[in-house]
Parts: structure tokens; C-alpha cells; sequence
């Protein structure tokens, strides 16, 4: 039987996830709206809430969050090890795509290989952790380039495009999509890439391979604090 959770948790939560980046208060009347809950339901659950110090009331009656999601946060935060949330995330796409996946990020005027999951296939592009590479040649190159400090000549159409993709720049037998990742506040912290020969990653290959990256990205921004 499948787990359903606990319907009273679950409109608790719901409450928190009403506060989004830049609304620091929200009336009775806002969470009732967003959250479609009655007022007298929130109220109820609030008292919960305030109690454990996940909210607080304010003066004038509207919410705001409480210092036990700062304390937790910061808890999060200081405890993050981005190889345990990424090393899944780059077996999956290599699995799905048959290519190399990597998570690349910038150290200074470079680009590092900072973790990589080598494809299977008897004939691949292969390349080592920890490897450092130019910033102005290859997908990440450019992406990094892009989302950090806008030097980069295409900037304007890779951050248009949400991508950056590269044919045999650095390795003339190689092609490689790279996709940005972003933490919860919107800050780059990386590219996630896949590569391969041009002859197997194909276009078609490639358009696959930036649609997987994109929704795994979007997932690693959620894990990503801010």
C-alpha cells in the first residue's frame, strides 16, 4: 500500500513553502489564498508552528518565518557534500545517454573536472577527476564563462538558450552539451555536462542529452543551498 503521509504535516508544509525568495511576510488572507486552505485550519496549524519556532506572528498579524528554518538551514548548508547530490545525477544521465557525464567548475582562470562518471562504451571520451582545462574551449568553458563573469563572446545566446554546446574544440573527435546549475537562490554553482564522439553524439543525440541535463539540474538547484 502506498504511503500517503499525514495529511495534517503536509498542510503545515504547506504553509512554509508559501514564503518564496523576496516575500519575508504574508497575511492570513495570502496564505489562505496560496495555500487554499481555510483561515481557521491556518490559524490552527500556525499555533504548531510558532510553537516549534518555524513561524512567527508579527505584530500586525501577518507571518513571517521563524528561526528554527534559519537554524536548520545553516545546518544544511554547512553539511552539504555536493559529490553525494551530483555522483546520481551524472550516473543517471550517462545511463540515459550512453556518454560521459561531468559537474565542472570554475577555479580562477580554469575550468575543473570536479566529479565525472566515465561512459561504458569500449570507445569514449574519457577524462580524469580533478583535471583542470582552459575556460575558452568547450561546452562548460563557454557556459562558465557565461554565468560567471559574461566574457564570453556568446553570452547573450547561451543564457538565451539555457545551454552551451561545443564540436571538437578542444578534441576535434568530441562534442559535449553543457547545461548550467543554479543553488536555490539563483547563484551558479556549475555545469552539468555530457560528452561524446561527434560521430555518435549526434544532433539528435545532443537535443536529448540538454533536455535530460536541464531536468536534472533543475533538480540539483533544489538541493543546492543558497
Amino acid at each position: 500500500m502506498k504511503d500517503t503521509g499525514v495529511a495534517a504535516v503536509e498542510r503545515a508544509l504547506s504553509i512554509l513553502d508559501c514564503f518564496e525568495s523576496g516575500q519575508d511576510r504574508l497575511s492570513l488572507k495570502a496564505l489562505a489564498k496560496k495555500t487554499g486552505l481555510y483561515k481557521s485550519t491556518i490559524l490552527r496549524l500556525c499555533v504548531s508552528l510558532e510553537k516549534y519556532g518555524y513561524l512567527r506572528r508579527r505584530e500586525d498579524g501577518d507571518f513571517q518565518l521563524g528561526p528554527t528554518l534559519w537554524r536548520l538551514g545553516a545546518m544544511y548548508r554547512n553539511r552539504f557534500d555536493v559529490a553525494v547530490h551530483v555522483r546520481p545525477v551524472l550516473k543517471r544521465l550517462s545511463e540515459a545517454t550512453g556518454e560521459s557525464a561531468s559537474y565542472y567548475v570554475r577555479d580562477g582562470d580554469a575550468r575543473i573536472c570536479l566529479i565525472r562518471h566515465n561512459s561504458t562504451q569500449a570507445i569514449r571520451h574519457h577524462l580524469d577527476e580533478g583535471t583542470r582545462l582552459p575556460l575558452n574551449q568547450g561546452a562548460p568553458g563557454h557556459l562558465i564563462l557565461a554565468y560567471t563573469d559574461g566574457t564570453d563572446p556568446d553570452t547573450a545566446q547561451i543564457k538565451a538558450d539555457g545551454h552551451a554546446v561545443s564540436l571538437g574544440e578542444r578534441d576535434p573527435d568530441t562534442a559535449a552539451i553543457a547545461v548550467p546549475v543554479l543553488d536555490r537562490g539563483g547563484a551558479f554553482q556549475g555545469a552539468l555536462v555530457i560528452s561524446g564522439l561527434r560521430g555518435r553524439f549526434d544532433e539528435a543525440a545532443r537535443k536529448k542529452a540538454i533536455a535530460l541535463a536541464r531536468k536534472e539540474a533543475g533538480k540539483l538547484s533544489q538541493e543546492i543551498p543558497g
